[in-house]
């Protein structure tokens, strides 16, 4: 058994930054922790934690674990935010001489931060620089200006304020000792555990290292622009969609900063060195500063890993590959990883944030209203030194624009989970290959209509429950290593995987229909064809089998969130034995449609009529926002029930203004819409 007192060391802050054993001790923060985080609600709790404890024989601060690299330097393992803003405090309190010194690999402007507090030059790790202010102003408010106090407090926290340091042993591996902490929830989150492996292949590279950390901190916050992160890189970034300097990426300087790929304009040794910038989340901030993400960052760093091997392995099969973050560290483990493997993931992360936060959708910063899309598909736009912006991607063509966003934002409310988000990884491996615009359009379509056809409609490709099997979107995407959205076939019997009776009808399902409804009123209903009374538009409302309702409902529909729900229109509670319509009867395609959650709870065993009248009053919540094909059924329903006042005869028992004879018609209605009438340009 070891000797814990070799490894395990209750100390002072006194022990920790003025006690030598030997030469002075360097504490080094590795590349792979994440920037200094503590915020002033942090720093002011601890200090006055420690001003109440002024009484008390000892206060414990918590526990730090180090390694021995060197002769006394010792790399920060755990509790480097507290083992900082210990050191920051020391510099608030005026401290100048401090013999054991504490430092950043590879983060040069981090370094320079802490060595010269509190002078500080023109560019600064702002996260170190803040924590200095927060600090002398918790001191001043918390402790007061009282020289006497102010010792006190200083005579305390350097002897009385006790942290548990944890040297790790040397033969201890620290890969191992990184999951073992992580399964406990105490150490590193499996995102750093993996920045720590890929670091390792740069060691002895300082500066490709640094690089490397960069970006991946860049890329990390998924909230924000990536051009937010490198402020005036427009030389890199570009002015426009098209004008991406990827050349300058080509590749990590191993020695001379100055003879990397300029082009005449910056590096990406410049785009590197270049601060990144630090952005304050508000509650205020507009749609420039934030947005609400699609996807969170170890899930898309396995997107980028699947790209990065798509394209550089021969023989990798995407089979084998899993989009979950609970496979994050294995998916890495199958690389052979070399410094040229990391410097290509580096370059691919990048380029992939670039594509995520330019080409594919972001949610608003709201609560799904109707009428007002939050769905948005802007890119991030910049000129000279005038003041950023947000430009539609398709600021030319706003049908295009209004298209594609239908397309991205049906996908993510069809697989919403972070995990497992086949669409994304298609999307961006598309835009590695083709980034044009158009090109891009044609390709969502195609996908739209290959999930459709070669996928739901195909019984090979579903389990039990008519959910896609493991793999089964990748083995009809890719074709001999290659992504093919064309479509294998196109006569596929709809009613054969989703008979009468059947209530297991995927999501996606009533997703495609409602882009469909949407797209064939874009297409028919163009211009002077919406007009009231006009042939078009007679003609489009015959085909959806009901009377016009205005096309409020077809301007203002887009794809919520909130539509989490498959609602039986005519309830389940009214069906069965002893009642006009049978249980079999009411699990088709044509009596199911997607709601609100909310408003699936509240009247699921309502009447027809009832839902009829609750969900198109002008003063609920409008569904219609929500699914156009459950506001054709309202309009069935409402068309029967007008027919049954102006005809005796057509007159039904209340309730059954939709019946068995509606669902069958509905259906087939919808069914030659989906079926037949195949994406075509907008």
């Amino acid at each position: 058994m070891k000797d814990l007192n070799n490894i395990l060391e209750e100390c002072s802050i006194h022990d920790i930054y003025f006690s030598k054993r030997g030469a002075s001790i360097l504490y080094k923060i590795p590349i792979y922790q994440r920037n200094y985080a503590w915020g002033r609600e942090e720093i002011y709790a601890l200090i006055k934690d420690v001003y109440d404890s002024l009484e008390k024989p000892v206060y414990y601060i918590g526990t730090l674990v180090t390694y021995k690299r060197d002769d006394n330097i010792y790399e920060v393992i755990d509790g480097q935010q507290r083992l900082t803003t210990i050191y920051i405090i020391l510099k608030a309190l005026g401290i100048k001489d401090i013999p054991n010194t504490l430092t950043y690999s590879a983060r040069k402007i981090s370094a320079a931060t802490i060595k010269k507090m509190p002078a500080f030059g023109d560019e600064n790790d702002m996260g170190i620089l803040n924590g200095f202010h927060y600090a002398k102003e918790a001191l001043n408010e918390i402790v007061g200006d009282k020289n006497a106090d102010i010792e006190s407090f200083k005579s305390f926290f350097l002897d009385k304020v006790h942290i548990i340091h944890y040297r790790v042993p040397k033969d201890v591996d620290l890969n191992h000792y990184f999951e073992v902490m992580n399964s406990r929830g105490e150490q590193l989150e499996k995102h750093e555990i993996v920045k720590a492996k890929l670091c390792e292949q740069l060691i002895g590279n300082e500066e490709a290292m640094e690089k490397f950390s960069r970006i991946w901190e860049a890329c990390s916050d998924m909230s924000f622009y990536i051009q937010q992160k490198f402020p005036g890189m427009t030389s890199v970034f570009g002015k426009t969609m098209g004008s991406f300097d990827i050349e300058s990426f080509n590749d990590f300087p191993n020695s001379n900063v100055e003879s990397s790929l300029s082009l005449g304009m910056k590096t990406i040794s410049d785009l590197l060195n270049t601060p990144i910038k630090k952005i304050e989340k508000k509650e205020e901030d507009d749609i420039n500063d934030r947005f609400q993400p699609i996807i969170d960052f170890p899930n898309f760093l396995l997107i980028v890993l699947k790209i990065t091997r798509m394209r550089n392995e021969d023989n990798f099969d995407p089979l084998s590959f899993t989009l979950d973050d609970k496979e994050l560290i294995k998916e890495f483990e199958k690389v052979r990883l070399t410094p040229d493997f990391v410097k290509d993931f580096a370059y691919n992360l990048l380029l992939a944030k670039y594509y995520l936060d330019n080409y594919i959708i972001h949610h608003a910063n709201s609560e799904d209203r109707a009428i007002e899309n939050p769905w948005k598909l802007q890119y991030f736009y910049k000129k000279g030194s005038k003041a950023a912006y947000l430009k539609d991607l398709y600021e030319d063509n706003k049908a295009q624009q209004n298209e594609v966003i239908q397309l991205l934002s049906m996908f993510e409310v069809a697989f919403t989970p972070k995990q497992r988000k086949n669409y994304l990884f298609y999307c961006l491996y598309h835009l590695f290959e083709d980034w044009d615009r158009n090109n891009y359009v044609e390709f969502l379509r195609k996908l739209a209509d290959k999930y459709f056809f070669d996928v739901y409609l195909d019984a090979s490709k579903l389990n039990d429950i008519n959910q896609p099997k493991p793999n089964s979107f990748d083995e009809t995407i890719f074709n001999n290593g290659e992504l093919n959205v064309e479509l294998e076939e196109v006569n596929r019997d709809f009613n054969r995987i989703y008979p009468i009776g059947a209530c297991n009808i995927p999501l996606y399902v009533f997703n495609y229909t409602d882009y469909k409804l949407w797209k064939k009123y874009v297409v028919e209903l163009r211009g002077n064809k919406a007009k009231k009374n006009s042939r078009n538009r007679k003609d489009f409302f015959n085909s959806l089998g009901c009377s016009d309702f205005e096309l409020d409902a077809f301007n203002n529909f887009y794809f919520s969130r909130t539509r989490k729900s498959l609602e039986h229109y005519y309830p389940q509670a009214k069906a069965g034995d002893n009642m006009p319509i049978s249980s079999r009867d009411i699990n088709c395609y044509g009596n199911f449609a997607m709601m609100g959650s909310d408003a699936n709870s509240s009247g699921s065993n309502w009447n027809p009529i009832d839902k009829k009248n609750r969900y198109l009053d002008i003063k609920s919540n409008q569904v219609s926002v929500a699914s156009l094909k459950f506001r054709i059924m309202l309009q069935i329903c409402q068309d029967n029930y007008n027919n049954g006042i102006k005809d005796e005869k057509k007159k039904r028992p209340f309730g059954l203004e939709w019946d068995v004879e509606d669902m069958v018609r509905h259906q087939k209605n919808m069914l030659e819409i989906i079926m037949n009438n195949l994406n075509s340009a907008a």
